[in-house]
């Protein structure tokens, strides 16, 4: 068995998140999502490329809550994509301040960093060729 760790967000509106990762980030919904009787999203997955994560409305009864617009966050989502500059004139495109990049940083390649409109940060990496990541 081979171990795994995906992330699992809390959202503000999954429903609107769905959309806005799939239109903008190009994701692919690959878990349909799960509407709990109460009509939140319970659960769907979403993947760029095959990266996969999680994500579900807020459930305060259960202690899970999206990330607060008025500070930082303590986790960034790290993914690797074939074309940095064209997924960040998309997110730019979609109202997104990038916080950094796109730009060279050897040796690991073109990076850039945005939080998206549900507060969660993301570390886009496209490697070099040839160089191996660590």
């Amino acid at each position: 068995m081979t171990s795994e760790l995906v992330p699992y967000l809390c959202v503000a509106d999954a429903r609107t998140a769905i959309d806005w990762y799939v239109d903008v980030l190009g994701a692919d919904v690959v878990y349909d999502p799960i509407v709990m009787p109460d009509a939140r999203v319970g659960h769907v997955e979403l993947a760029i490329d095959g990266a996969r994560w999680m994500m579900a409305d807020p459930f305060p009864e259960m202690g899970v809550e999206p990330p607060s617009p008025d500070r930082g966050t303590a986790v960034s989502l790290h993914v690797t994509v074939p074309d940095v500059d064209g997924l960040c004139a998309a997110v730019t495109a979609a109202g997104t301040t990038l916080d950094r990049g796109p730009e060279d940083s050897p040796p690991v390649g073109r990076v850039a960093v945005f939080r998206d409109p549900f507060g969660h940060r993301w570390f886009l990496n496209q490697p070099v060729p040839g160089v191996t990541q660590a």
